[in-house]
């Protein structure tokens, strides 16, 4: 997991609240975060990840409803309207390098997934 560098944590779910290679969706400091758990490769660790859910392409809070996918090594999620794929470390789109989303710092205390505010 990543090093905790925030300032302030916002404890969101459990572990056990995860489906691995699926979303969640939480609400941090007022904001809709989407929080993926991805499977491990070649016996890493599980990774987690949170973005911002909100879709800037199809303009709706949907990215925690995406499906995570391996794009050349890179983990990206897949938008469920249009299909746009976003880079889970960055944020960043894939098909048009213009738009991204925000990207949160996650880890977890214990069993705990906190989100950094």
């Amino acid at each position: 997991m990543k090093a905790l560098k925030a300032n302030k944590w916002q404890s969101v779910c459990t572990v056990s609240d995860l489906v691995s290679g699926s979303g969640i969706c939480a609400l941090v400091n007022g904001q809709q975060v989407a929080i993926f758990s991805v499977p491990p490769s070649a016996g890493d660790k599980t990774a987690l990840y949170a973005i911002g859910n909100w879709d800037p392409i199809g303009k709706a809070n949907v990215l925690s409803r995406g499906i995570v996918a391996d794009i050349g090594g890179v983990i990206t999620l897949a938008s469920p309207l249009y299909k746009q794929h976003y880079n889970l470390a960055t944020g960043q789109c894939l098909e048009d390098h213009s738009v991204s989303v925000p990207v949160y710092e996650v880890a977890l205390d214990g069993d705990t997934v906190v989100i950094g505010v």
